[in-house]
């Protein structure tokens, strides 16, 4: 009796505490926007409150279409981070099967030595990276923020599929060996939909470094040609004025994306998250 009486009063509690993190969560991306839309004067007056008909100004997102090309490095972002994410995903989970269903001298070693990449970061090996973007000649060409980002998202990808692909039933596996399977089709026909939750996993967790990183792009692909979304925005970054207006309007266009991904990719995030923690 007592469980039946408390249990919407448990789940408006629930609603309740997830509404607040969610409004938590979003409150620095709902001040960036909001500013997005005042005059300078405006957002440094009173930065929290909604624009009126006094402070409301579109100049930030008018500097930000007229000057430099943002377009071009919107779509820079997009090929960079599409590209990246398909080969992470399709590479990442092709390993992982190899290291979860087969079993060979070296399989733990390798699976430590591909987990060494998460601890490690990438930008210790800038200098490195150059020199052979250099040699290859792929300076200043989306190809080398491709390649990097690839090698970035593949140990932390790699780690997760494979926990998750340890988890398929071998009963399935072999039921499809028997009626005549090929190992690539029962990855790609049995396999990839059971984790299809830990894919959007690792696509969300593997997009927002690449989107929101400056440091290759400003180091393998500074030519305005290549230059990305977070890269353009430095635009509007001086050593003594910035122009407030137009970083603000700049971001907040950069972060649509990652909300639409998450908006997609919402319930098979969670579902990925939480698999196994509650039977």
């Amino acid at each position: 009796m007592s469980t039946a009486t408390h249990s919407p009063a448990r789940s408006i509690a629930s609603h309740a505490i997830l509404i607040a993190y969610t409004v938590i969560a979003l409150f620095p991306v709902i001040i960036i926007v909001i500013n997005s839309l005042k005059t300078r004067k405006a957002i440094f007056r009173s930065p929290l409150s909604l624009p009126d008909a006094e402070s409301f100004s579109l100049v930030g997102y008018q500097t930000v279409m007229q000057q430099g090309d943002f377009i071009l490095y919107f779509q820079n972002s997009l090929i960079v981070t599409v590209a990246s994410l398909a080969a992470v995903l399709l590479f990442g989970a092709m390993a992982a099967f190899a290291l979860a269903e087969y079993r060979f001298r070296g399989n733990s070693v390798m699976g430590l030595y591909l987990a060494l990449g998460i601890m490690i970061p990438i930008r210790l090996g800038t200098v490195a990276i150059l020199q052979l973007m250099v040699a290859s000649g792929l300076v200043n060409t989306l190809a080398a923020l491709i390649l990097v980002y690839t090698a970035q998202g593949l140990p932390l990808a790699i780690f997760i599929l494979s926990e998750f692909m340890r988890q398929v039933s071998d009963d399935l596996k072999n039921a499809g060996r028997i009626d005549g399977l090929s190992e690539y089709r029962i990855f790609f026909r049995l396999v990839l939909p059971l984790v299809r939750p830990a894919m959007a996993t690792v696509a969300v967790f593997t997009m927002i470094p690449i989107w929101n990183d400056l440091w290759f792009p400003l180091i393998l692909a500074p030519a305005e040609e290549t230059k990305t979304v977070t890269l353009g925005a430095q635009v509007f970054i001086g050593q003594f004025v910035t122009n407030w207006n137009a970083v603000l309007s700049a971001l907040s266009l950069a972060i649509l994306p990652v909300l639409v991904l998450y908006v997609i990719f919402s319930r098979q995030l969670i579902r990925g998250i939480t698999a196994g923690a509650v039977k």
